[in-house]
């Protein structure tokens, strides 16, 4: 078994992350000797940050047994993707370590899953061998032997690598009671707190599934109707954007200004509750605008950072329905204003959901990569804060952005919503609502522009049907959702 002194180096904790920390790290001073599988198994939430889920985690140990990157990956559903995510962890991590010059001596390889319906921990144990082993033989191509590899399931482990049945016996061994280990003792002497399962950290930007998500949808189908007109008419669009800011600061002001409360989902419920349907919708509409999402950037630090996060937080649960993809604006800013102040684990995590919400978009891929790589966000910071001294109190004309390459990008539009002619090489992105309460008998390309196909009337069936600029790209609808215009691009 492993039997050497270690310490902790910057984490590597998100998906194939890389030299990368987060908040309350344990330092390199801290010295921890961890010489059995079960002290490896309670480091783990540790050496991540939170509990990992469904994942494998490779951890590289440097050499003098210094712990190095970690790296973290789901675990396919289907076997046979196993080989190719088993290649991809290993090489990012191994290849990535290897091009910041510390090269991994040895690594830890863990599986964590909970039983199915039916299952023990054993029988989880079992199924993901060949995983285990997979992970093995991919580092070794590598030239970096796997000395432990354990399997994380039902509060019990199990080594694949130890044959001593009276260290590692066939049924496992039960988790030693929670923050008993070494690992867990100098993280308590440092003030360091566990966080949750990563299930638990994404439920906070989740969109709701309660009975006020169809208020919420209802007031997104009303703030639409009012806001694109006004978003598409140049004339108007800068005074949104106006209207935008100014009621987000408002509102950032109001989280600032509420009494705090003890526990995450209580801290959530308060800042819904201070959160009207009809202002959420106006913020989540606004926000759609590239250059406005830009300003919105400025709030990541000092007094601002932390109520403008739980704002970007609860936009992000009030994108329902066939709204969910404009949940990529706020979920990007609270991952941006996350990373700002440190919290590269809901970065991370909130850049992966915007990615997931819509694939496109160009923003979270830039921030999700640059957190992942270890980038200073500070040159972005500076960015942003010289733009905000540079703007003069109701300054109309828009910025443009933190001088981030930006694609230029068209709208996601409901049917009927057209961009100006001069405009459509050039425009912002504008992701108004596409919401269609009810079938209808011609499909949105069956109707010429500014004419109303027959059998419908009134404002929806009015308005003509939105340019078409990728017509290459096809996505699937929400579930839940009619059909939907998808000529948006990521911004």
């Amino acid at each position: 078994m492993t039997n050497h002194g270690e310490t902790t180096e910057p984490l590597e904790n998100g998906d194939i992350a890389a030299g990368v920390s987060f908040d309350g790290q344990l330092t390199p001073d801290t010295p921890i000797a961890l010489r059995t599988p079960a002290e490896l198994a309670d480091a783990l939430p540790y050496l991540l940050g939170y509990r990992p889920e469904d994942s494998m985690v490779l951890v590289s140990l440097l050499d003098r047994g210094n712990f190095g990157g970690r790296a973290r990956l789901g675990i396919p559903a289907g076997v046979e993707d196993w080989q190719a995510a088993a290649r991809q962890i290993a090489r990012g991590l191994v290849i990535g370590a290897r091009r910041r010059g510390a090269r991994p001596e040895r690594i830890v390889a863990y599986v964590c899953q909970e039983p199915r319906p039916g299952e023990t921990g054993r029988d989880v144990m079992l199924r993901l061998a060949p995983l285990a082993q997979l992970l093995r033989t991919e580092c070794g191509s590598l030239d970096v032997p796997v000395i432990e590899a354990l399997c994380v399931s039902d509060a019990r482990f199990w080594s694949y690598v130890c044959p001593v049945e009276s260290c590692c016996p066939p049924e496992g061994t039960p988790m030693g009671m929670p923050g008993t280990s070494a690992t867990a003792a100098a993280a308590t002497y440092a003030g360091i707190q566990v966080r949750g399962s990563l299930r638990e950290l994404r439920a906070r930007m989740q969109p709701w599934e309660t009975s006020a998500a169809l208020e919420q949808e209802v007031a997104l189908d009303a703030a639409g109707m009012s806001l694109v007109p006004r978003i598409l008419d140049d004339a108007n669009r800068a005074e949104v954007a106006e209207e935008t800011l100014d009621l987000a600061g408002r509102i950032i002001r109001r989280f600032a200004e509420a009494a705090p409360v003890s526990g995450i989902h209580p801290a959530d419920v308060r800042d819904d509750a201070l959160l009207g349907h009809d202002e959420a919708a106006t913020l989540i509409l606004g926000l759609q605008d590239r250059t406005t999402r830009d300003r919105a950037a400025a709030w990541m630090e000092g007094d601002e950072g932390a109520p403008a996060l739980r704002l970007w937080r609860a936009l992000a649960r009030r994108c329902v329905g066939p709204y969910r993809e404009h949940a990529a604006a706020p979920l990007t800013l609270a991952g941006w204003v996350a990373w700002s102040t440190g919290d590269d684990l809901e970065a991370r995590e909130a850049l992966a959901m915007a990615l997931g919400a819509d694939p496109h978009y160009l923003f979270a891929q830039l921030l999700h990569r640059a957190c992942n790589e270890g980038l200073d966000p500070e040159s972005i910071r500076r960015c942003l804060r010289q733009e905000r001294k540079g703007r003069t109190p109701g300054e109309k004309p828009l910025s443009t952005g933190p001088n981030i390459p930006e694609q230029k990008t068209g709208s996601q539009l409901p049917p009927g919503a057209t961009l100006p002619a001069q405009d459509t090489t050039e425009a912002d992105p504008v992701t108004p609502p596409r919401r269609k309460r009810r079938p209808r008998s011609t499909g949105p390309g069956d109707t010429a522009p500014g004419k109303t196909a027959p059998g419908n009337t009134g404002p929806r069936a009015q308005r003509p049907q939105a340019q078409n600029r990728r017509p290459t790209r096809s996505r699937s609808a929400p579930s839940g959702a009619g059909k939907t215009c998808r000529n948006r691009e990521g911004g």
